[in-house]
């Protein structure tokens, strides 16, 4: 398939040819939802915990006698009802971490991306640079691209003009494009590419690069090919050639016939 390519200032300057096996894969929502519930799982440390009576330190030696001082009876100070005591039920280490197949995961960017497109969400430019960190010349680019305010930038290779050009604007993240995940596709309306970017993509995914030259848009009209016109010129000299011959048969039948005429009338005058 084909995706136009724009300028930093917003004219399109010709087109693309990518991958359809990348960008038009249909979405698989239970792919998806496993990988962002993955994801989110993953992000999760686990760290929190509380100790309990065993673990507390203090406590070794019995408060007081078992009997004989008509107060309830107790073996350490450390249990959950004193103060400074254990944690009963409390939060442990624990590993939140979730597996997935590499064909799930790769479908799952393959879903979003391919959905970027069909809904029109997808702007592809042609390179993004910037002399120095502006982030006025950001926002200036993204206002002539009619891009959203929620916007994920992602570039070839990671670009600290880029990145700090658009650090201080609100619900804009950049990328390299090896770390494309489904949780930003998710979170962010628009995706912004270069094409660079797109080349990288399908590198990874796509098995190879499907073009790597933007094709312009020639508006001039294609000249007839010369041996079209050979090919009439001969058929109207066919035609001719015919007709000529036509037009020969008959002066010859009729000149037969005048002298059939003259023989009868001969033939009458010597009766």
């Amino acid at each position: 398939m084909k995706i136009a390519v724009k300028d930093i200032k917003g004219t399109q300057v010709g087109t693309l040819d990518v991958s359809d096996y990348l960008f038009e894969a249909p979405m698989n929502v239970p792919v998806v939802h496993q990988a962002m519930v993955r994801q989110l799982a993953n992000l999760r440390q686990g760290t929190s915990a509380a100790k309990t009576r065993a673990q507390v330190s203090g406590g070794g030696a019995k408060p007081r006698p078992q009997k004989g001082t008509g107060r309830a009876r107790q073996g350490t100070i450390r249990a959950p009802h004193f103060a400074g005591g254990g944690v009963v039920f409390g939060p442990t280490d624990r590993r939140f971490r979730q597996d997935m197949p590499k064909k799930m995961r790769r479908l799952a960017i393959r879903c979003l991306l391919s959905d970027k497109v069909q809904t029109s969400k997808l702007t592809l430019i042609n390179s993004m640079d910037f002399g120095s960190p502006k982030t006025k010349e950001m926002n200036n680019a993204l206002e002539a691209l009619g891009i959203g305010p929620s916007t994920l930038i992602v570039t070839g290779e990671r670009d600290n003009n880029v990145v700090l050009s658009a650090r201080n604007l609100k619900k804009i993240k950049t990328l390299p494009a090896s770390n494309i995940n489904v949780l930003d596709l998710l979170n962010h309306e628009s995706l912004l590419m270069t094409v660079e970017a797109i080349h990288k993509v399908e590198e990874m995914w796509a098995g190879g690069v499907t073009s790597t030259e933007v094709k312009k848009e020639s508006t001039s009209k294609a000249r007839q090919p010369a041996r079209t016109r050979v090919r009439k010129g001969a058929d109207t000299r066919e035609g001719t050639s015919g007709q000529g011959a036509k037009s020969l048969g008959n002066t010859g039948s009729t000149t037969q016939s005048k002298a059939k005429s003259k023989s009868k009338n001969v033939d009458k005058g010597k009766q």
